[in-house]
C-alpha cells in the first residue's frame, strides 16, 4: 500500500492518480469492502462488472477527490444510503435523504402480508401510515396495480421525498400530510399498514451506528417505544371497513405488547409474523366491525 496517496482534501491531489484496484485497496483499509465498492460505483456511475473488468483503469482527479470524500464520511459513520442517495427495496431503487428513514429488508414483510391478505378486494383501498421515503406505499401501488393507495406522514420533507420516488417509479399514490389519523376525516380502507417509530426514547442504540444520522422523530416513540403503535391500534378501527386488516411493524421484543394493543382495540384473528431472521417483526389483526 506504500506510495498510495492518502490526503483527503481537494487541493492536494496526487500527480499519479490511482487505478480502480488501488483506490479500492485504499478504501478497504478504512471501511467495509462492500461499502467501498458501492461508493466507487456511485462515483463512477457504473455497474459492478466495470470494477472487476477494468481494475487498471485510472480515476480522474474529480472522481478520486469525490471518492475520498465519501470514504471519509463513511468512516465518520454516515450511512451509505445517505451518501449515495438511494437504497433498494423490494427490487426497486428509492431515493433517500436524511429527512427519511433508510428502507430496510425487514419492512418487505409488510408488503408480503398485504399481498397475501388483499383477497377479493380488487380495488382495495390501502393506507400506509408514516410513509417516509414512500417505499412501502409505492411498492404496494405497483404490486397491486388497481389498488387505491394513500400514504401519510407528519413530515413535509419526508413527503417531498416520497412524492419524488412515486414520480420516478411511475406509481399512483395519494399523499397526505397528517399526524396519524388527524387529517383523514371519515375515510376508510380495506388495509392499513405502518412501520411507525417503535424504539424506546432512551435506547442507547439511537446514538450508535447509522441510527445517529436518521431522523429521531421517525425512530423513537415514548419510554417503551409503544406510544405510536398504541395510537395507531386504537384509532385504526374508525378507518377500516369491516373485514379489513391492520399490520404493524415493531421491535424484536414488542410482539406480545402489540398483540395486547390489538386485542384491547377489538381486533380479531390477531397474529404475529416472523422476518427472515426468525424474529416476530409484524403483528396484525382483522377488524370485524364490532365494538
Amino acid at each position: 500500500m506504500s506510495g498510495l496517496p492518502t490526503g483527503a482534501g481537494r487541493d492536494d491531489l496526487p500527480d499519479d492518480l490511482p487505478a480502480i484496484a488501488r483506490a479500492l485497496a485504499w478504501a478497504r483499509g478504512r471501511i467495509d469492502a462492500m461499502d467501498a465498492r458501492v461508493l466507487l460505483r456511485h462515483v463512477l456511475q457504473c455497474p459492478a462488472s466495470r470494477l472487476a473488468a477494468w481494475p487498471e483503469q485510472l480515476l480522474d482527479a474529480e472522481d478520486w477527490a469525490r471518492y475520498r470524500e465519501l470514504v471519509e464520511r463513511r468512516l465518520a459513520g454516515e450511512p451509505v444510503a445517505y451518501l449515495t442517495g438511494e437504497r433498494e427495496f423490494y427490487g426497486r431503487n428509492f431515493m433517500v435523504t436524511p429527512a427519511v428513514l433508510i428502507p430496510r429488508p425487514d419492512t418487505e414483510l409488510l408488503v408480503e402480508l398485504t399481498l397475501a391478505h388483499v383477497g377479493d378486494w380488487r380495488y382495495a383501498r390501502v393506507l400506509d401510515m408514516g410513509t417516509g421515503s414512500g417505499a412501502l406505499a409505492i411498492t404496494l401501488a405497483l404490486e397491486l396495480g388497481e389498488a387505491d393507495v394513500t400514504a401519510l406522514d407528519r413530515s413535509r420533507e419526508a413527503l417531498w421525498v416520497a412524492m419524488a420516488n412515486a414520480a420516478r417509479l411511475g406509481a399512483s399514490v395519494s399523499f397526505v400530510q397528517s399526524d396519524w389519523f388527524s387529517a383523514l376525516g371519515g375515510e376508510r380502507f380495506e388495509l392499513i399498514v405502518s412501520n411507525p417509530p417503535y424504539v424506546a426514547a432512551a435506547d442507547p442504540h439511537l446514538d450508535e451506528g447509522d441510527l445517529r444520522f436518521e431522523p429521531r422523530a421517525a425512530l423513537a416513540a415514548g419510554p417503551a417505544g409503544l406510544d405510536d403503535l398504541a395510537e395507531i391500534a386504537a384509532g385504526a378501527a374508525r378507518h377500516l371497513e369491516p373485514g379489513g386488516w391492520l399490520f404493524l411493524e415493531h421491535g424484536y421484543d414488542q410482539a406480545p405488547a402489540v398483540r395486547g394493543l390489538l386485542a384491547d382495540a377489538g381486533f380479531a384473528s390477531i397474529a404475529s409474523w416472523k422476518d427472515l431472521a426468525g424474529i416476530e417483526r409484524v403483528s396484525g389483526g382483522r377488524w370485524l366491525g364490532r365494538g
